[in-house]
């Protein structure tokens, strides 16, 4: 699985070490990427969602219902 958010949509972007003597090779900036289960009233049921940190505080203001219609919105399956 590709280290994305399916909320915000925040995947890893690439720049450069740079060392001392000012080499530079690449490197990869990962988002912080948690599972997480939340309770969705409309469907009776648990959806497990793969969020970033940020997109679990966007969760958590405006609400999980929301949340899901935007992930879905952008054609996720959830």
């Amino acid at each position: 699985m590709s280290a994305h958010c399916q909320l915000t949509g925040s995947k890893p972007v690439f720049g450069n070490r740079v060392s001392h003597s000012h080499r530079r090779t690449s490197r990869r900036f990962d988002p912080n990427i948690q599972r997480k289960r939340y309770w969705l009233p409309s469907e009776g049921r648990y959806v497990r969602l793969v969020l970033s940190a940020k997109g679990i505080k966007t969760v958590d203001a405006i609400g999980v219902e929301a949340a899901v219609a935007r992930i879905r919105a952008r054609g996720e399956r959830v």
